[in-house]
């Protein structure tokens, strides 16, 4: 087939690989937050037009991750520690409400897998720690048919991940295993059919991320106030 729906396919195509490639560089942490993303080198790269290019921004856009300015450009998305703590607020809410409309479709081998994952995170580097730890979280809420919020944590997850990180990093190098042992908390009670418990513990574990990421403004370019 050619004309241009099959030209619109192909572009369709390509900013999907685009998007693929970039996310996946951004959450590992290879452009940071605030790091410019030139349209040109993008297109160079993947030996394309600038059309699948911009597909491929707004979609990352959509999802989070990427900033875009009219008349100005594209950058990875950054955030100040007052938006961070908004927006972790926001999760403490409505992680918890997600979680307990998926927690009864749970099956016994998500469930196995849940516990396997848990127990891969207590001996993996921070890097690994973070993958597991997102790929944890996502599959407790798989189950849950939602109209929109799904999408919305899946976008609170990308804003915080960069900040998420320097948190597991440093929770890493002092040895602290409370992260471990909410994961562990949680599975035990989804088990048990309690989704209210479960849903406890997953807010207290996001509140101390939180917590912990308001004593490290360093962490976002700020100083301590005096």
């Amino acid at each position: 087939m050619s004309g241009p729906l099959a030209v619109a396919r192909d572009h369709g195509r390509a900013g999907s690989g685009i998007a693929d490639t970039l996310r996946d560089e951004i959450l590992r942490g290879i452009h940071p937050p605030g790091t410019r993303i030139r349209q040109e080198d993008l297109a160079a790269r993947h030996t394309t037009s600038r059309i699948p290019v911009r597909e491929a921004l707004r979609t990352l856009e959509s999802e989070g991750l990427v900033t875009l300015v009219a008349n100005s450009g594209a950058w990875v998305s950054r955030l100040t520690l007052a938006e961070c703590e908004e927006l972790y607020l926001v999760r403490e809410r409505i992680e918890p409400v997600l979680l307990g409309m998926s927690a009864p479709l749970l099956s016994p081998d998500a469930l196995d897998a849940l516990d396997d994952l848990a127990a891969r995170m207590k001996h993996a580097d921070a890097e690994d720690f973070l993958r597991h730890d997102r790929e944890f979280h996502f599959a407790t809420y798989a189950p849950a048919r939602t109209v929109m919020l799904g999408d919305t944590v899946v976008g609170l997850w990308n804003r915080t991940h960069h900040y998420r990180r320097a948190f597991v990093t440093a929770a890493h190098a002092r040895h602290d295993g409370t992260a471990h042992l909410d994961h562990r908390l949680l599975v035990a009670a989804l088990r048990r059919g309690d989704a209210e418990e479960a849903a406890h513990v997953l807010e207290r574990h996001i509140r101390r991320t939180r917590i912990e990421l308001e004593r490290h403004p360093e962490i976002f370019g700020e100083t301590r106030a005096r």
